[in-house]
């Protein structure tokens, strides 16, 4: 209810739908906003999408109808008006992780946070993965913009030089 009630305060309509991860924390959202807007496409990294439908605590995304399903994999871009969404696969956290980059900005979804990085002990964690994830981040030259699937917004910079996860 409070995303359905920001768009409408915005005027806009949504476009589709990004998912980071498969975990139930970051898509138990979508199927009140696919109520409300039936048609649109809902993006995972299909590594991180199962077919059996549970409830409580899954760690894998429920496949959708087709006509909602979309997949995305490394380097893969989006187009959302005049942006491009640039993905980036960054496994540890589970097997279909993501960054997306947009612009000055990656949503890092639970590979990266402010001074430190998402867990590697659920199944599907990796943390050999997710130090390798990590390092791809470190070697992005620009200064861009964090924002984590939880906590606070950082600087790519300052992670950079303060995270002991990304030195």
């Amino acid at each position: 209810e409070r995303i359905i009630k920001a768009v409408e305060r915005t005027g806009c309509a949504p476009a589709m739908i990004l998912l980071t991860h498969g975990h139930f924390d970051h898509y138990t959202a979508v199927e009140g906003l696919l109520e409300k807007w039936p048609e649109l496409p809902v993006y995972i990294n299909e590594k991180d999408v199962t077919d059996r439908h549970t409830s409580g605590f899954a760690l894998l995304f429920p496949r959708l109808p087709e006509k909602n399903q979309r997949y995305y994999k490394e380097d893969d871009v989006l187009s959302l008006g005049s942006l491009a969404i640039r993905v980036m696969e960054t496994a540890g956290h589970s097997r279909g992780s993501v960054c997306l980059l947009v612009g000055d900005t990656i949503f890092s979804g639970d590979t990266l946070f402010s001074g430190s990085c998402g867990r590697t002990d659920l199944p599907g964690g990796s943390w050999a993965q997710m130090q390798a994830s990590l390092k791809r981040l470190s070697q992005i030259d620009a200064n861009l913009w964090v924002l984590p699937g939880h906590g606070e917004s950082t600087m790519l910079a300052s992670e950079k030089k303060y995270n002991p996860y990304l030195r």
